[in-house]
């Protein structure tokens, strides 16, 4: 078996942990989610669910992949034999959502490139559905490669495939020394501008103001859970193969702490830039900001364009967001990939450039699809599901299996044994009650949900075949791939132990 590398450094390794966990949904889902369940009171059960959920979760993720030192399934393949399918759940889903992530990276690289000449003209919304995506009539309609879309795609898994194929240290740690300072400094610059902005308070103000009767209700709580459990890239297989990289003698519950926190810091700096330009926006247009606040796609390349087109010096404000969401897309990207690179060089044997240019050359194929005309309906059907069922039931798998089945004290005193300071029992009981629990429900939650109505409208069969048919697909693959005799296999007895609860 290979020498596994591991992290020139800790503050490396943070950087990369950070450059994962703090992506898109950082920057378009954070602030709106704030704005829509009773603004700083949402706070509240964030910072909840942040301390109960998202800092146990993780410090368990990083004791998992430092103690069995390997990718999701080696580690779980480590713990039983009958486990490794879950590991195969969670690169396949990781998989998936390499293929269209890296397209909305493409777009965001192209509006990086149109905001020197502000090139979404005047109507930035009837550009980006007409003349930049090519906005067919259904998914069921694919319509023609955007060739512009297709060829910044195609970059993004140019750089993803240099930062994984050239290693830990010389492409994962590199690239993110780079990006996270990058990242954090657009941020607060544009932070900087943006609040001398008329009407930038308002916007502040709408986003802050408490409504402390949304606590109240269980919806506010299943979001805010929600939004660390999809921010934090735990529970399909990323956080597993980073810290898997981790020497001997690293601080495993200070490096969790520090991921968690820097990440949620981060989505409070996205709530600051995005709202102060939209109470800008507000301002300007005389309307509320109730009435321009929106979140995901639309928020990224309708309203703020349209806001930008508004401002004083737009060409500036338009480089620095633009820059910023394709830099917190590359960092994620490429931590997803190393997931999944990780699992083939774990299960096949395979050199790390022979595994980088497989996942990177299929993955690539795969991406055509997403820009084509129809591409976003894909993408969003797919997000959906893949998001909604893929990633919390592989977390809720995780979480019941580790914490019920196998020896978590026991997993308790290894992380205790290598940190500066140490969890407790209220760990334990955060991990086989709290987090299991909040995930189990947000999954019952959402199976209802689409079971009794189609998502977004779409039709049986665009939904049947883009979204569950994909994930039936990743059950069987991941009940397939343990089947073939691993590289790992002389890795599970030494460390069955692990399957004895104290």
């Amino acid at each position: 078996m290979q020498q596994r590398e591991t992290w020139g450094s800790r503050a490396g390794f943070i950087m990369a942990a950070v450059g994962s966990a703090i992506g898109l949904g950082n920057i378009w889902r954070f602030p709106y989610m704030v704005y829509e369940n009773g603004g700083g009171a949402f706070l509240i059960p964030y910072f909840v669910a942040m301390l109960l959920a998202g800092i146990p979760f993780m410090i368990l993720e990083y004791g998992l992949g430092h103690r069995f030192k390997g990718s999701a399934p080696r580690i779980f393949a480590s713990i039983s034999k009958r486990a490794e399918w879950l590991g195969w759940w969670q690169v396949l889903v990781a998989f998936i959502i390499a293929t269209y992530y890296v397209v909305v990276i493409a777009w965001a690289i192209d509006y990086f490139l149109m905001s020197f000449s502000l090139g979404w003209t005047e109507a930035p919304k009837d550009f980006f559905f007409g003349e930049f995506l090519g906005l067919t009539d259904s998914p069921m309609n694919l319509g023609d490669i955007q060739w512009n879309i297709f060829g910044a795609a195609t970059a993004a898994w140019v750089i993803a495939f240099g930062a994984v194929f050239t290693g830990i240290r010389g492409g994962v740690e590199r690239l993110n020394k780079i990006f996270m300072p990058l990242l954090f400094i657009l941020v607060l610059v544009f932070i900087g501008r943006g609040l001398m902005l008329p009407g930038a308070m308002d916007g502040l103000n709408w986003l802050f103001k408490p409504d402390f009767s949304a606590i109240m209700k269980a919806q506010v709580w299943a979001d805010a859970f929600g939004q660390i459990f999809f921010s934090l890239s735990v529970g399909f297989a990323i956080m597993l193969a980073y810290s898997s990289y981790l020497k001997d003698d690293s601080d495993i519950n200070n490096n969790a702490c520090m991921t968690v926190f820097i990440n949620c810091g981060f989505s409070m700096l996205s709530g600051l830039m995005i709202f102060s330009v939209l109470g800008y926006m507000a301002g300007q247009q005389g309307v509320p900001v109730s009435e321009v606040a929106g979140a995901g796609v639309g928020l990224a390349f309708v309203t703020l364009p349209t806001a930008i087109n508004l401002m004083p010096m737009p060409v500036f404000f338009g480089v620095l967001f633009f820059l910023a969401l394709t830099v917190a897309g590359l960092s994620s990207m490429i931590s997803i990939t190393e997931a999944v690179v990780s699992a083939l060089i774990d299960k096949l044997g395979m050199s790390r450039r022979k595994a980088a240019s497989l996942v990177c050359g299929v993955g690539f194929m795969v991406s055509s699809l997403f820009t084509t005309g129809g591409g976003l309906y894909l993408l969003d059907i797919v997000d959906h599901f893949v998001n909604n069922f893929g990633i919390l039931i592989g977390g809720f798998a995780e979480i019941a299996f580790v914490a019920w089945f196998c020896d978590l004290e026991g997993m308790r005193r290894y992380v205790n044994k290598v940190s500066e300071f140490a969890v407790g029992g209220i760990w334990t009981i955060c991990l086989r009650i709290v987090t299991p629990l909040m995930l189990g429900a947000l999954v019952l939650m959402n199976l209802y949900t689409d079971l009794t109505a189609n998502y977004g409208g779409y039709s049986t069969t665009a939904v049947v075949l883009f979204g569950w048919l994909v994930l039936f697909g990743c059950i069987v693959l991941s009940m397939i791939f343990p089947c073939r005799e691993c590289a790992f296999a002389d890795h599970v007895a030494k460390n069955n132990t692990f399957r004895q609860r104290s």
